[in-house]
C-alpha cells in the first residue's frame, strides 16, 4: 500500500501535511540537515578545508593531501574520519539502548549533540580556532557530533532524509523524478551551508556554531514535547 506521504502532490508535499507515520520527524530532520550545512561551512572554511559531516569529501581530500595537494591536511581529514566513526559508534549504541521510542531516541541524541556543539562554541569563543590543538579539538568534537547524528537518523528510518549525505538523494531525485523530501533535503542543506558561510565570513565562528546550537536545542525541545502524550503517538514506534 502506498504511503500517504507519497500520494500528496501539493506544494511542499509531506513537509506541509500531517504525516501519521513519521509525525514531526520529517521537519525535525530537515532542521538537522540545516545544522549539517552550518557545521560543514565552519569546518571547511575555518578549520583547514575539512568536512565534519561529509565523509565522502574527507576521503577524497585525504587522497589529495597524500598526493601533495596544497592547502589540504591528511591529519585533519583523518581526525574528522576517526571522530565521525566514533560518533557513529556511540549513536548506534544509543539506538540499540532506546529501540522502542523514536521520539525519545532523537531527543536524547540531539541533547548529546547539542552538548558537543556547545562545548565547541565556548572553546572557539574563548581561545579562537586557529591554533592547531584547538582546531583539531573542534574537528573532533564536531565530527563526533555529526557521526552520532548520522547513526541515529539511520536508525529512525525516515525515507529520503539522511541529513548528511546528498549524492544518492540527488541521484534518486533526478532518476525517479519524484520525492519532495529529496528536494527539500537538498534545499535545506544548501540553506544551512549558505547561512553558515555568511556567518563565518561576515561574523565569526562562534556565531555560526551558536546558530547550530540553537537549532539543535529547538529540535530536542520540540521532539520531546511532541513525544510526551500517553499512550505514545504512533510515529514514535520503530519502523
Amino acid at each position: 500500500m502506498a504511503r500517504k506521504d507519497r500520494l500528496t502532490n501539493r506544494p511542499g508535499g509531506p513537509m506541509l501535511t500531517h504525516d501519521p507515520e513519521h509525525g514531526p520527524l520529517v521537519p525535525m530532520l530537515l532542521v538537522l540537515t540545516v545544522v549539517t550545512g552550518v557545521v560543514d561551512a565552519v569546518s571547511y572554511l575555518e578549520l583547514g578545508h575539512v568536512f565534519v559531516a561529509n565523509m565522502t569529501g574527507n576521503v577524497v581530500f585525504l587522497g589529495f593531501a597524500l598526493a601533495g595537494a596544497a592547502n589540504l591536511s591528511a591529519t585533519a581529514s583523518l581526525t574528522a574520519l576517526a571522530a565521525f566513526l566514533l560518533g557513529a559508534l556511540a549513536g548506534g549504541h544509543l539506538a540499540r539502548r532506546l529501540p522502542g521510542h523514536r521520539g525519545r531516541l532523537l531527543t536524547v541524541a540531539v541533547g548529546g549533540q547539542a552538548a558537543l556543539v556547545a562545548a565547541s562554541t565556548v572553546l572557539a569563543a574563548a581561545v579562537g580556532h586557529t591554533a592547531d590543538p584547538v582546531r583539531y579539538t573542534l574537528i573532533g568534537l564536531l565530527g563526533f557530533a555529526m557521526g552520532g547524528q548520522n547513526a541515529v537518523v539511520r536508525a529512525l528510518k525516515v525515507p529520503d532524509l539522511t541529513t548528511t549525505v546528498l549524492t544518492m538523494t540527488i541521484t534518486a531525485l533526478a532518476a525517479d523524478r519524484t520525492g519532495p523530501r529529496r528536494l527539500a533535503s537538498a534545499v535545506w542543506m544548501f540553506a544551512g551551508a549558505l547561512l553558515g558561510a555568511l556567518l563565518v565570513l561576515h561574523a565569526d565562528v562562534p556565531t555560526a556554531l551558536a546558530l547550530a546550537l540553537v537549532l539543535l536545542l529547538a529540535v530536542g525541545a520540540l521532539t520531546h514535547l511532541a513525544a510526551r502524550p500517553t499512550p505514545a503517538p504512533a510515529w514514535t514506534r520503530p519502523r
